[in-house]
């Protein structure tokens, strides 16, 4: 049995007094795909901040394999537009292998005669591309993606999710993703985690909800997913009341 690439167990993280997260439970295994939802403020940049090494938790454990190698792609990236860097010399800032790099964007739908192109030239679907191309160079064995389709349309967005699962088997790699749009990613991930502040909501997919008010909030094309539920929040997203713990399909909270 494979060993997990991440594990935290009751970890918390405060700022200023403030909790921001508390009592985080979560588990990341190779070749799985998890994504974070939840609304503004929930602990999902300070989560990933937590897995890249960038934050140490307050409280509980936080394991990284020992093996591990992380691939990270940023929500979006601001570029000075009289910067002069092309498409080639930013990938080079991580590879100085030009063919590794030109069959880095091939792998992810760029045509490698782009790498020419100033970044700034690039269009929404081709910037995010070019970070994921960036993100994989070094084959990672977690891929952690912010916020992946930001600025991308409809139609770009569902094949940017297919491209990562895509990646996903190819690199056999594992992917955690932090995403705002439930409705798009429930067909692309194994596993969704919902934050807001704890881990209020998870499930999978294929356990499909019937809930009518799911479906009209986010229609057909949507995987529901089942969770545990043993709590209100107040609308500043706090606990406000506990009961017996049942089984509860919602849609949740999401940027």
């Amino acid at each position: 049995m494979s060993n997990p690439l991440i594990q935290l167990t009751g970890v918390c993280k405060s700022f200023r007094g403030n909790s921001v997260l508390s009592g985080i439970d979560l588990t990341v295994m190779p070749g799985q795909i998890i994504t974070l939802i939840g609304p503004n403020g929930a602990g999902k940049t300070t989560l990933v901040k937590l897995v890249l090494g960038l934050l140490k938790p307050d409280a509980g454990e936080l394991y990284l394999a020992s093996n591990l190698c992380i691939g990270y792609m940023p929500q979006k990236l601001l570029i000075d537009p009289t910067l002069p860097i092309t498409l080639d010399r930013f990938l080079a800032l991580s590879e100085p292998d030009k063919q590794k790099c030109q069959a880095t964007l091939g792998e992810v739908g760029i045509d490698p005669s782009a790498g020419s192109q100033p970044l700034q030239s690039l269009s929404g679907g081709e910037m995010q591309r070019a970070l994921l191309a960036r993100a994989i160079l070094r084959k990672p064995n977690l891929l952690v993606l912010d916020e992946p389709v930001q600025g991308v349309d409809v139609v770009g967005q569902e094949s940017l999710y297919r491209l990562i699962g895509q990646l996903r088997d190819r690199l056999d790699c594992a992917v955690l993703m932090v995403s705002h749009d439930l409705h798009l990613v429930m067909s692309a991930t194994d596993e969704v985690i919902c934050l807001n502040q704890h881990i209020c909501c998870h499930g999978h997919p294929d356990q499909v909800s019937s809930n009518p008010a799911f479906i009209e909030l986010f229609g057909t094309k949507t995987a529901p997913y089942t969770h545990h539920h043993n709590h209100q929040h107040d609308l500043r997203g706090d606990v406000v009341t506990a009961g017996k713990a049942h089984q509860h399909d919602r849609s949740c909270g999401h940027d």
